[in-house]
This record gives structure tokens, C-alpha cells and sequence, in this order.
């Protein structure tokens, strides 16, 4: 039942009862009809929670109701002519603002207050990031610390061959006092190394349990040396069941990887049902980014409900446009997605010219991420 229907309902009931309640006008000796009045029109508030009043002048008993769960009434002296009406908003988490209206209620009469409530304001915005026209700063990690954020970053753990055949072991943080990954000097460093004959590296998620749905994801990056490496920034689906919506039918979306028996050629990609690498069908497009192993260049998603596109230092590199016939096949980006950053070792693609230990250890390092959306 949508919330016009209860409050029409509520109405009806509560006229019934206040005529019961109240007798007659002949019973009172008044021929005067019902009227309710509030002392305001309208509440404004901002974005965090708080508590506003007012009063209301009646001809008899009254009532006050709202259907908006974010609104919450206290009222005091409703079997009387006059009384007050407590308004209490919940704080608003969202950037879009709200509204929402208080009915007054006494016999037949009617009147009504307006609720408006701004959205969240955006968080301070250092003046050194540029910020596309249209879009807020809503997510970044500048790796400004000296160590990563556990609230929004996590590791992952599995053993070598866990995907792709690659040969690396993902471990939490460090091994054997050895860390995969290190935030130091204003940059993140994700190592893959060797010990004790096996290869340890770094696989981390950001918001895995929420993500983001659109946006522009950016991400400045160096890339590590040797053949074997395949760096990797990229994303995957928020809380996705792989045992019903299976690899590649819940979608991915690969920003930017690179080879290193293919030194400073990235790529991007996209994968689904329909477009995928087992198919050999997957969208991919790729170029020569000179000095990518030497020097940072961004890296860049833009992703709305019409396309993707990824572009490398403002340069353009895929499209991958919506078809529109709301195929899951087709078009699986429409749910939040969380970023991964990793440097796996080998493996199908990796691995493909062979590997060379001498490489080892390898660094993949990370100026900032940053996410922005409308």
C-alpha cells in the first residue's frame, strides 16, 4: 500500500473517530465547522539529524501524521484546541535533498506542513585534485599514511593457480615479515617476490562490500619490470553469488592491465556473457604507453548507464556501448562494482612468453585512487 492510500485511510478512520468522540454540533450548541491551523507552512533543515516544532490551533481534537520513515512526530495536547507538533529528521546521508509533508487532521478539517531537508554536502575537495565538470569527489585515498585504510581496503588470501593458472600466492599484507604491499613516501607499493622458493604478492579490494554504481574511476600508477608480471587495475560486482550469476555472466570491467613480455602496452577490457577472452569475444582495446614501466600515468574509467569508456592520460581507449535491450548477456554493469588493484606472476596471460625470476622482487606502485560521481 503506497503511503497516499494509508495516509487517505488514516484520514477517513480518524474522522470517524474524532465525530464519534466529539458528539454532534447540536450536542455542543456550535455550528461552527472544523478547523485545524499550524503556526508554520513549511520546516526546513539541513542535512544532519535534528528537531524543529509547532504549534496547532483546532476546533476540537486533532492528530498529526507522516509516512516518511525518516520523519518521526511527537505531539503533545491532541484532545485539546491547541497544542505542538515535534518534528525529528534523520540525517541525511544522500547528496540529493528530500521532502516530505505533516498532515493535520480535526473532524473534516485539513492543513498540511511541508518537510524539506537538504542533501549531504560534499567533503572538502583538496584544491590539487581536478574534479570533472558535473562530478563530486565522493571516494579517493591518496596513500598519504604509512599504512592502508583496513575500513576501505582488504587483502586477498589464496594459494597459486587459484585463477589463471598464475603462480603467485596472495597473503595478508606481509609474509614472513615481508610485505606485499607498503604505503610509504605518498604512494602505495604492491611487491611481488620470491622466498623460500615460492612467490608471494599483493591483491586488495576497495569497498568490496559496497562499491559504486557510475562514475569516473581514476587511478595514477607506475608499472612494475620483467617478464611475468601482469599488473592489473580493475573491478568486479558487489556481493555477487558465483554459484547463480557465474564468471562472465556477472561482469567485469578491467581498466588497465599490462604484460610484462610486452612491455608499456595497456590495455582495456570488458567482460560478460556475451564478450569474454574464453570466447574470444571480449572488447578490448590496447596502446603503446611509452615510459608506463618508468613514470606514473592515470588511468581512467568513465561509466554511466549508456557506456563504458577508459582512457589513458585524458587519451581515449575503449568504448563499450549499452545495446539497451536489458540483457544480462549484454549489459551486467547496472550494480555497484568495488576496484582491485594486483600484480599477479604468470599465468595464462602473464605467463604466456614464459617467466623470469630475475625480474623478482617487482613493484607496482600507486599515487592515488579517486572516484567521482554526479
Amino acid at each position: 500500500m503506497n503511503s497516499y492510500l494509508r495516509t487517505l485511510l488514516y484520514s477517513a478512520a480518524l474522522t470517524a473517530s474524532l465525530t464519534a468522540c466529539g458528539g454532534s454540533d447540536d450536542d455542543k450548541g456550535k455550528n461552527e465547522p472544523s478547523s485545524i491551523k499550524p503556526s508554520v507552512e513549511a520546516l526546513s533543515f539541513d542535512a544532519s539529524s535534528g528537531t524543529k516544532s509547532f504549534t496547532v490551533t483546532t476546533t476540537g481534537e486533532w492528530d498529526a501524521v507522516c509516512t516518511e520513515s525518516w520523519v518521526k512526530l511527537a505531539k503533545k495536547g491532541t484532545l485539546s484546541t491547541s497544542g505542538s507538533v515535534d518534528v525529528t529528521v534523520e540525517q541525511n546521508n544522500s547528496r540529493t535533498e528530500r521532502s516530505a509533508s505533516v498532515t493535520l487532521m480535526s473532524g473534516t478539517a485539513r492543513a498540511y506542513v511541508n518537510i524539506d531537508q537538504a542533501g549531504k554536502t560534499p567533503d572538502p575537495v583538496d584544491p590539487t585534485i581536478k574534479v570533472p565538470e558535473g562530478y563530486e569527489l565522493v571516494w579517493n585515498d591518496e596513500f598519504d599514511g604509512n599504512s592502508l585504510n583496513s575500513t576501505d581496503w582488504k587483502h586477498e588470501v589464496q594459494g597459486p593457480g587459484w585463477v589463471n593458472n598464475e603462480l603467485q600466492t596472495y597473503v595478508n599484507g606481509s609474509f614472513d615479515g615481508k610485505p606485499v604491499t607498503e604505503v610509504s613516501d605518498g604512494t602505495l607499493k604492491i611487491h611481488c617476490f620470491k622466498h623460500a622458493g615460492k612467490i608471494y604478492s599483493g591483491r586488495i579490494y576497495a569497498r568490496v562490500d559496497d562499491g559504486w554504481k557510475y562514475g569516473i574511476f581514476e587511478a595514477r600508477i607506475k608499472l612494475p619490470k620483467g617478464k611475468g608480471t601482469w599488473p592489473a587495475y580493475w573491478m568486479m560486482p558487489v556481493n555477487n553469488d558465483f554459484g547463480t550469476n557465474p564468471w562472465p555472466r556477472c561482469g567485469e570491467i578491467d581498466i588497465m592491465e599490462e604484460v610484462g613480455y610486452n612491455p608499456n602496452y595497456t590495455s582495456s577490457s570488458i567482460h560478460c556473457d556475451s564478450y569474454n577472452h574464453v570466447k574470444g569475444t571480449q572488447k578490448t582495446a590496447e596502446r603503446l604507453t611509452a615510459g608506463a614501466q618508468d613514470d606514473f600515468h592515470v588511468y581512467r574509467l568513465e561509466w554511466t548507464k549508456d557506456y563504458i569508456k577508459t582512457y589513458v592520460d585524458d587519451h581515449a581507449l575503449l568504448t563499450f556501448n549499452n545495446d539497451g535491450t536489458g540483457k544480462v548477456e549484454t549489459w551486467p554493469f547496472n550494480r555497484s562494482f568495488y576496484l582491485i588493484l594486483n600484480l599477479a606472476w604468470g599465468g595464462n596471460w602473464g605467463g604466456a612468453q614464459g617467466v623470469d625470476e630475475n625480474a623478482l622482487p617487482a613493484t607496482m606502485e600507486v599515487d592515488y585512487v579517486r572516484v567521482f560521481q554526479q
